[in-house]
């Protein structure tokens, strides 16, 4: 997989355990055009690959801006940001990906929890240079934890922006509000922790929004129960090679041991790099990146982290 050399031209602390990162070309040159929405991937060396949202306008190629948020819980990603990386640091990264894309609507609502305004501001840019009706709501703890909040406030779309800080009781999000009597044309775009995101998704469907008025991207994988996983077999249609992946191992892991090696990026289901199509058997979906209806198909799956329900996958390798 082919990646782009690029050094840290700026690192600039936005909030309390906020960095963002100015991204340049070593060569000088542009990099790939992008959309809102689009993340790269990060390689940081020994195999650690992470995904960041780009959030300065879409309209600039002379850079990439990406914001990171020191995770207690890391493993690895965030801590190695913060720690390794400043000025001057060189990195390899991969062109843009676009899993969480911009669609025209009459009226857009973009809400972001935390650090999951990175990729919403790229669409806010891109709404406000298109004259879209749109409004962008920004919930963080506090004022200091708020990323971007200056750039925010002197953009040219300000007037269009509302913060909801948790140490303000009065200016708390009301959701119920803000998503009461949906546009059937309108669309809502989420991002954040997850439980920020349930909680907007329900109460979003509750007032009548419909499946597909809904844009979603998580920045880590659900929790899932695995005292109960067991042993099941893959098998590779091409050769009708059978390999048998036991509990606490991956199917991209027992693959790769017998010289399958499958793409993958953030090995916790939510970039779909990894995504391999299942010709039968029954997988159990592990993943936030397919939509419901594409988990209902069992006709492809994350390997990454996905597993089967049935005794065996055959899989389209």
């Amino acid at each position: 997989m082919s990646t782009i050399d690029v050094i840290v031209a700026a690192r600039t602390r936005e909030a309390d355990g906020i960095f963002s990162y100015e991204l340049v070309r070593v060569d000088g040159g542009a990099l790939p055009a992008f959309e809102a929405g689009a993340h790269i991937d990060v390689h940081l060396g020994d195999g650690l690959v992470r995904q960041y949202s780009l959030c300065n306008p879409p309209s600039e190629t002379h850079r990439y801006l990406i914001g990171v948020l020191r995770d207690a819980a890391s493993r690895g990603g965030s801590q190695a940001m913060h720690e390794r990386v400043h000025a001057g640091t060189r990195l390899a990264i991969s062109a843009p990906k676009n899993h969480f894309p911009l669609v025209p609507a009459p009226r857009t609502l973009l809400l972001a929890g935390g650090i999951g305004i990175t990729p919403l501001l790229a669409m806010a840019e891109t709404l406000a240079a298109r004259d879209a009706a749109f409004e962008l709501h920004y919930c963080a703890r506090s004022a200091a934890r708020a990323a971007f909040r200056e750039r925010i406030l002197s953009s040219g779309f300000a007037d269009r922006a509302h913060f909801h800080f948790d140490d303000a009781p009065s200016g708390q999000l009301d959701a119920a509000t803000l998503l009461a009597q949906p546009d059937a044309n309108a669309r809502l775009y989420v991002c954040g922790p997850a439980g920020f995101i349930e909680h907007v998704l329900a109460t979003a469907r509750a007032q009548g929004w419909t499946q597909s008025q809904l844009h979603v991207e998580y920045f880590a994988g659900a929790a899932v129960d695995t005292s109960r996983d067991g042993a099941f077999d893959v098998e590779l249609a091409s050769s009708g090679k059978v390999v048998t992946v036991p509990a606490g191992r991956t199917v991209i892991q027992v693959l790769a041991e017998h010289g399958v090696d499958i793409p993958y990026s953030c090995q916790e289901g939510m970039c779909g790099t990894c995504l391999t199509r299942v010709l039968d058997g029954r997988p159990d979906h592990r993943d936030m990146y397919l939509t419901d209806e594409e988990h209902a198909a069992n006709d492809q799956f994350t390997p990454c982290c996905s597993r089967a329900r049935s005794a065996r996958l055959v899989l389209d390798l």
